[in-house]
């Protein structure tokens, strides 16, 4: 049994929200930061209490790659004989 196309595309909104009626909106308030993007991450709460802030993760992060990437550059370099 098929269920009916035309009832899956029913506008369920209420007759009370009109937006022809409401006034002071304005279109793509947000455009400009939505394009240059978000970057949230959610920290779970025994990560969050060792950092104060923002500020604090990313220098912990930013020491973290230097620290990869100083390891990733000691295991390129062959063994001297």
């Amino acid at each position: 049994m098929k269920k009916d196309v035309e009832n899956e595309m029913a506008d369920e909104l209420r007759p009370e929200y009109d937006f022809a009626q409401m006034q002071g909106g304005i279109r793509g308030k947000y455009v400009e930061q939505y394009r240059e993007g978000t970057n949230l991450v959610l920290l779970d709460p025994d990560v969050a209490q060792a950092f104060p802030n923002d500020e604090a993760v990313n220098e912990a992060l930013r020491l973290l790659i230097q620290v990869a990437q100083r390891h990733q550059s000691n295991a390129k370099v062959p063994p001297t004989e």
